[in-house]
């Protein structure tokens, strides 16, 4: 290829984003639109699939012209997304039938029960390495089937389309031509068997979901066709697709069996490179699909939180406690700890390792000494708690002599020092934070590299990544422990089965 650049397209819960990347990995340009957030009703979260593809083709038209670049010095596009987002378009016309619904969406949940006494956790598991919950996409196929005026006729005749947000941007991308996802996508989606590498039919045929609504499957760097050429002054190939949080694991060079990621993004999701095992957690985890190179997959293990960064949002626009997210560090590193408070973020339930969809969030702990400081640290602290959750599931699941020892970390949150440091001292391991924290824009922009045949392999694009900082643990385990058991404490205490009957740790 003969293009200087690399393009990412990130299209995140909060915003969309186009970033150009040097061959070394290098950021050059970017672009950023915030994307509206819809909420029709208690625990529903939807975007608007049109404005998602506006601000797609304004961000990438910016980025370009910010570097000065046009499409003939782009060697190729990789695509990263928000995963389990769901959204059903008609074939013909491209338009969605229904606002997206995110991946935070809970409207689901009750399904999630009905099919979860069908046919349970363990034999989903078996298939698809995850268990039944509002988060994925499957169960959100079925509602717009169900609710969407027409819909399961229209789906039955093979007039719709269903894509998780990377599908529809590439078939708007590339004016109709292409309908595919890569398998880490596909993995999301409670339909897909991650051993066999396809669509289940069976299951498809107990969610009562036509399989003709799904797009084709390929690696997640492969020939995903082309740009329509009128979209930016000439046709760009995109040559590589992966959910965020692969991408992210992708981006921060985690391709060895045993390298651990922590992205902290609006949620947090923590991913443990399995090479070509697939791991069945006894922990709760998810069982998942790191990458798909060659038609070779490598798994993994995630842990998923649904708020850690958004905790910081609601902090600043709900609470009005701080005037932006960057003044919470100053105000965490000026107390001498956190008063008995602790704030669990579970807006929208819980996700791994309790996978509690009615729990809620909560601020405990509170006297009269406590204030707003003591709430934002409680804030950040949490995400360290949360993360501790995930890293002991994990740690269970691989057994003592595979003791992880180090976190790569990357996402908005990991610029905060604070929250790094008390991250690596809850963990009791290193944490590691790259020079390019955009790591999944980054690890979206590699796979496309490696697509198009800028990279020879993993190996040449793991030289690439850069250390900023370690942050090595300081805090005595005693110390560390009593912080975590009275996190664990107040996790009890939202949780929908809680009798009221603990007693506090603390």
């Amino acid at each position: 290829m003969s293009g200087k650049y690399l393009l990412a397209i990130d299209q995140g819960t909060t915003s969309t984003r186009a970033i150009l990347f040097a061959t070394d990995g290098t950021p050059v340009a970017s672009a950023q639109v915030q994307l509206k957030q819809f909420y029709p009703a208690p625990g529903w979260v939807e975007h608007d699939g049109e404005e998602i593809w506006t601000a797609t083709l304004s961000v990438v038209r910016r980025a370009l012209s910010n570097a000065k670049a046009k499409a003939a010095d782009v060697s190729a596009i990789g695509i990263t997304n928000q995963r389990e987002t769901t959204l059903l378009w008609d074939r013909e016309t491209g338009k969605p039938i229904h606002k997206a619904l995110v991946w935070q969406d809970r409207r689901t949940a009750e399904w999630c029960r009905t099919m979860r006494a069908k046919i349970g956790d363990a034999e989903l598991g078996k298939r698809t390495g995850l268990l039944f919950d509002a988060y994925f996409s499957g169960s959100k196929i079925a509602w717009l089937l169900d609710n969407v005026a027409g819909a399961k006729a229209a789906a039955k005749a093979g007039r719709l389309a269903f894509g998780t947000i990377d599908t529809f941007l590439l078939w708007r991308l590339t004016g109709g031509k292409v309908h595919a996802t890569d398998a880490t996508n596909a993995a999301r989606t409670m339909l897909f068997d991650i051993k066999r590498q396809v669509w289940d039919e069976e299951l498809l045929k107990a969610f009562a979901i036509p399989a003709s609504l799904l797009p084709e499957v390929r690696d997640s760097a492969a020939d995903f066709g082309a740009t329509d050429a009128k979209l930016f002054g000439g046709a760009i190939p995109i040559r590589g697709i992966a959910g965020d949080q692969q991408a992210a694991s992708f981006g921060q060079a985690c391709f060895a069996p045993g390298m651990v990621k922590s992205t902290y993004g609006t949620g947090c999701f923590v991913l443990l490179n399995t090479g070509d095992k697939f791991v069945r957690s006894k922990n709760r985890l998810l069982s998942t699909v790191a990458y798909r190179l060659g038609g070779k997959t490598a798994y993994a293990l995630e842990g998923s939180i649904f708020i850690s960064g958004a905790v910081v949002q609601w902090v600043r626009d709900g609470l009005k406690a701080i005037a932006n997210a960057a003044d919470s560090e100053a105000i965490a590193r000026g107390l001498d700890g956190n008063g008995g408070v602790y704030l669990v973020p579970a807006f929208t339930g819980l996700g791994a390792p309790w996978w509690d969809p009615d729990a809620r969030g909560a601020i405990l702990g509170l006297t009269r000494d406590s204030g707003q400081a003591q709430i934002v640290r409680a804030a950040l602290e949490s995400t360290a708690y949360q993360t501790r959750d995930l890293m002991a599931a994990m740690q269970k699941d691989l057994g003592p002599k595979a003791a992880i020892k180090t976190l790569r970390v990357d996402g908005g949150m990991a610029a905060n020092d604070w929250v790094m440091q008390f991250l690596a001292d809850q963990l009791g391991v290193d944490v590691d934070r790259p020079v390019v924290t955009e790591t999944t824009a980054w690890g979206a922009a590699a796979l496309a590299g490696l697509g198009a045949g800028v990279y020879g392999s993993v190996a040449e694009i793991a030289k690439l990544r850069r250390a900023d900082r370690l942050f090595a643990p300081k805090m005595p385990a005693a110390a560390r422990d009593k912080l975590y058991a009275g996190w664990q404490d107040a996790v009890a205490r939202v949780r929908s089965d809680f009798s009221g009957s603990r007693k506090t740790k603390r």
